[in-house]
């Protein structure tokens, strides 16, 4: 049992906060020049697959993660994840074709699909239960900045030196992530050795059934970032900004300010609270984007953006820990982003089909996703009066 009055700042939470911010930087790095890449493969009309494909995989390696984590140990789970991102970032050069590319994505997607799920049953691990949303509030700071730092820097290497060089960058970015986190010790208890009847999946293995309120609002609200990664690069050219970059850079920004205080407030006041306000700041966020159509209007929208999610990220991770069971934490973890990722994936998928390069559809979706968004707060309504209680 974890003393409650100890702190979190300590020397395993920093450097898997570090690791985290490196791996996130990795990943993200590439993300605003992919559109463009596409394009040039002769892929211009398939854009919504560059995140849909990534999430997809990454989704359906969520349970496989969540075995793993619980089994075979938090640490080797959140490596794996950090080496695929070393992996490809060396194959996209080398890809010539609109399928391998494809193909590509669907392999990059298994790196989310591990290192977040095993990293959030670390901090639950190291961390005492009344200060988890404190603390999963710090570490998506950290992985915050990395997806703040990634896109800013990768547009810049890209612009300047080519664009393998940025996928080079982005593999020794994911190389220092793996260096930090096997270094770092396991906090699994009963860790068994790895073996092949691990990757066999039985049907109540996969979906952590407590879980799945979270799940819900996890699905319906970050259908935004799907539709935010796949519009947001060709927006940002349309208004004539040449770091595609930079919406990620400003909305990374404001969500850093708001964490230092969004996770404690969870902590203190309840994650329902703290979640309805975040959901209510995320559809304010996509509407702007939305109604102006301007340089100052998408950095508005993405400030807001940042703020909604700042505050709505912890608390409702701290709400799926909250809900499930400590020995299937890495079940529940995994439940949740398969979530988030089918939220961004098929907000990506939708907002790609219905855009087919035709910049003025943009706008119009955008306040679209906003009305999705808005669904999340009515089902938070809905579940606190079906339960009489604020978690």
């Amino acid at each position: 049992m974890i003393e409650e009055n100890k702190s979190i700042y300590t020397v395993p939470f920093a450097l898997l906060c570090l690791s985290s911010l490196l791996f996130s930087a990795s990943f993200n790095m590439i993300i605003p020049e992919l559109p463009n890449y596409l394009s040039k493969l002769g892929g211009a009309e398939h854009k919504g697959l560059i995140i849909a494909l990534f999430t997809l995989t990454a989704g359906i390696s969520r349970p496989f993660s969540g075995k793993l984590t619980d089994r075979w140990g938090r640490v080797p789970v959140m490596a794996v994840g950090s080496i695929v991102c070393f992996i490809c970032g060396f194959l996209y050069p080398v890809i010539s074709s609109v399928a391998g590319f494809f193909l590509l994505r669907l392999i990059h997607g298994f790196s989310t699909g591990f290192k977040p799920t095993a990293t959030s049953a670390y901090v639950a691990d190291i961390i005492p239960q009344n200060r988890w949303g404190e603390a999963l509030g710090m570490h998506g700071l950290c992985f915050s900045i990395g997806g703040a730092v990634g896109p800013a820097v990768g547009s810049f290497i890209a612009n300047n030196y080519g664009i393998d060089p940025m996928f080079y960058c982005s593999s020794i970015f994911a190389l220092l992530s793996i260096v930090i986190v096997m270094n770092m010790k396991e906090t699994l208890k009963n860790k068994e050795r790895f073996n092949l009847g691990m990757l066999r999946i039985q049907r109540n293995e996969i979906i952590e059934w407590r879980v799945i309120p979270a799940g819900i609002v996890t699905l319906l609200s970050y259908s935004a970032y799907g539709v935010i990664l796949t519009l947001i690069p060709d927006w940002s050219e349309h208004l004539g900004i040449s770091n595609k970059g930079l919406f990620f850079t400003a909305y990374t920004l404001s969500s850093i300010g708001i964490r230092f205080v969004s996770g404690k407030v969870a902590d203190r006041y309840g994650r329902i609270r703290v979640m309805l306000v975040g959901v209510a700041i995320l559809s304010i966020s996509a509407f702007l984007l939305g109604y102006n159509h301007s340089v100052e209007g998408m950095i508005i929208g993405a400030i807001v953006y940042g703020i909604g999610g700042g505050i709505l990220s912890p608390a409702v991770n701290a709400w799926t820990i909250d809900l499930s069971l400590p020995q299937h934490r890495g079940k529940a973890m995994a439940t949740m982003y398969i979530a988030l990722e089918v939220g961004i994936g098929g907000g990506a998928l939708i907002a790609g089909y219905l855009y087919r390069d035709e910049i003025s559809r943009i706008p119009n979706l955008f306040i679209a996703n906003s009305i999705i968004i808005l669904l999340a707060f009515f089902y938070i309504l809905y579940w606190q009066s079906k339960n009489k209680k604020t978690v």
